[in-house]
């Protein structure tokens, strides 16, 4: 069966990523749905739940305009553990005692601002032109290259974790809320804290926010032209004026081929 590759219905679809489907499926859900070619500004690991931007018919041409603006994410790390993962999938690497409060908020301090991490071994990042993840999953040791990124803000949201067993000053877990550029790993943030991802939820990408999401079955299309308008002036001319006019002429208006 052939993937379909309409041009309509042309629209935006904002959905709530449930942990456990890959994100390519949710993105073959909708094209299923709407019978229409279909893409993605980005995606997310299996355990994470969250936004995802999916562009339906032409707005596919649209891509460059909505990958590259910041996330922003909630993530729960457990601080007692690394994993081969950067999250709960992964085998466990390393455990030892939890950080001290005051180490804890040194290391993060040291992860504000511009920063360089390796990227996670399991990442669709090619390494001879071979996918990461296909390569630890096959036991293969490689070294990752670093990712430079931007962390516009780092904040503690709550010491979590059993921290009765704990000394008084050591913190076993920590929820964190996150503003970075595109491209940045959490996995590799909680990496650099000693720890791992337990739960990771993307909240926001660029002027989107999670609260107008909705499942993929669910999902509107929101128009194209209100989508545009809503972000910065670099982002919308990283495609040509005649292409983004080429799409606007076929334009779904909001409500319009949200189901078929």
């Amino acid at each position: 069966m052939s993937i379909p590759r309409a041009l309509r219905p042309v629209g935006i679809a904002l959905v709530d990523k449930p942990a456990g489907p890959s994100s390519f499926a949710i993105v073959a859900a909708l094209r299923r749905r709407t019978r229409a070619r279909t893409g993605h500004a980005g995606t997310l690991d299996p355990f994470a739940t969250g936004l995802l931007v999916l562009l339906s018919g032409a707005a596919t041409r649209l891509v460059p305009c909505f990958v590259g603006l910041d996330k922003r994410y909630v993530t729960d790390v457990d601080l007692t553990s690394t994993t081969t993962t950067g999250d709960p999938e992964g085998e466990v690497l390393e455990r030892h005692a939890p950080p001290s409060r005051a180490a804890l908020e040194e290391a993060l301090a040291g992860l504000r601002g511009p920063i360089e991490l390796p990227v996670p071994a399991a990442s669709a990042v090619k390494i001879g032109g071979e996918r990461a993840y296909r390569l630890a999953r096959r036991g293969v040791a490689v070294d990752m290259p670093l990712r430079r990124s931007q962390v516009h803000a780092l904040d503690v949201i709550a010491y979590t974790g059993d921290q009765a067993a704990q000394p008084s000053n050591a913190v076993p877990a920590v929820r964190l809320e996150l503003h970075v550029s595109s491209g940045t790993y959490v996995r590799s943030i909680a990496h650099a804290l000693g720890g791992h991802c337990t739960t990771l939820r993307r909240v926001a990408v660029g002027p989107f926010g999670v609260d107008a999401a909705a499942p993929v079955e669910d999902a509107a299309l929101l128009s194209v032209g209100a989508a545009l308008a809503r972000l910065p002036a670099e982002a919308r001319e990283k495609v040509s004026e005649a292409v983004r006019a080429g799409v606007l002429a076929l334009d779904t208006p909001v409500g319009e081929g949200s189901a078929a």
